[in-house]
């Protein structure tokens, strides 16, 4: 915690005063929350980014949309649009933000849509001819205008909300009892062979209730990078000098994954709009070698213009263990 930060404390108090007032008031009813008569998932964090909300929307696409209509509604952060739209063939990442843009390019047999009203989304999503049948809000654990009927909160496993205090002192968006509106705790991020007693160790240390469930997933890379022509194994391109971009909250684990000493790094904003400066030096820096990026980068790049030697690494959400409860709890509460 640095020094601004701490001086900074007497303002986190008044924000966790006001923020814990705000959600007293939704907790008795006196401010109003909208239920709908659909599941409705939502899947967010106490945190300020980087836990892994899009490729676990994601899982939840995959596990759901074989057997159900699904629909995912975001706010559309830094998109230079307003109001509720659809995702068409007319969308890019500009009208809708780069990860519902994500989303629609991946999955063309769901609805994608935004809205930063979240109720005022779902009311325009089942107004739709073809209505869904499930709807993921993306990043909306505090929206608490809509009454979802099932919350999943992501928490890193090296940035724990247990471990963290309320902005602007530390990262949190609320309190750390914020975590008991949850059905489900997942901690991501973690190391793939994380071991049985370092997760009851962090069991421990969130204090869940009874009635929460905890898991853990990893970040799987993907063997190969791709663009619009071409597939190339990892393998392949490991040793090869390559200049590696990312505009995310927390990059080094997309670096670590790549990069070899003779590689170059370029670090952006997260959702940062790339400018025609920005493109220049990119491809300044490159001089012909292949610029590798994350999906979600590459998704803004490459509609503001194609770069030569392009291409992104996909990555998934995989659990450490117990997926497959994982996997019945969802699918029973769609059912019931």
């Amino acid at each position: 915690m640095n020094l601004l930060r701490k001086i900074l404390f007497p303002f986190a108090v008044l924000y966790g005063f006001i923020t814990s007032i705000r959600n007293f008031l939704f907790d008795k009813g006196i401010l109003k929350s909208t239920s709908f008569d659909l599941p409705v998932i939502a899947v967010g964090n106490l945190s300020v980014g980087g836990t892994g909300k899009t490729p676990q929307i994601e899982y939840l696409i995959r596990l759901l949309s074989n057997q159900y209509k699904v629909a995912t509604l975001s706010r559309g952060y830094k998109r230079k649009s307003e109001g509720f739209i659809l995702a068409n063939s007319t969308s890019n990442a500009e009208i809708l933000g780069d990860e519902p843009f994500q989303f629609y390019q991946k999955f063309p047999n769901i609805q994608v849509a935004v809205d930063a009203n979240r109720t005022n989304g779902i009311v325009q999503l089942l107004l739709q001819k073809s209505k869904p049948e499930i709807i993921l809000l993306d990043d909306a654990y505090q929206h608490r205008k809509v009454k979802a009927g099932f919350y999943i909160l992501l928490t890193a496993f090296d940035d724990l909300y247990a471990d963290d205090f309320i902005l602007p002192t530390g990262n949190l968006r609320e309190s750390r009892s914020g975590a008991r509106r949850a059905n489900i705790v997942i901690v991501t991020k973690c190391p793939k062979n994380l071991s049985d007693v370092k997760q009851e160790e962090i069991r421990l240390k969130l204090k869940l209730n009874c009635s929460q469930q905890l898991y853990f997933t990893f970040i799987e890379y993907d063997d190969a990078i791709y663009n619009i022509e071409d597939k190339i194994a990892v393998t392949e391109i490991k040793s090869e000098s390559k200049v590696l971009l990312a505009g995310i909250a927390k990059p080094k684990p997309f670096f670590d994954f790549l990069k070899t000493e003779n590689d170059e790094c370029l670090i952006f904003p997260d959702h940062h709009h790339f400018s025609e400066t920005d493109l220049n030096e990119i491809q300044n820096k490159a001089q012909g070698k292949k610029i590798i990026t994350t999906e979600k980068d590459y998704v803004r790049l490459k509609e503001v213009r194609m770069i030569s030697k392009l291409y992104y690494l996909p990555i998934k959400s995989t659990f450490v263990n117990h997926q497959q409860n994982f996997d019945a709890t969802i699918l029973n509460y769609v059912k019931s």
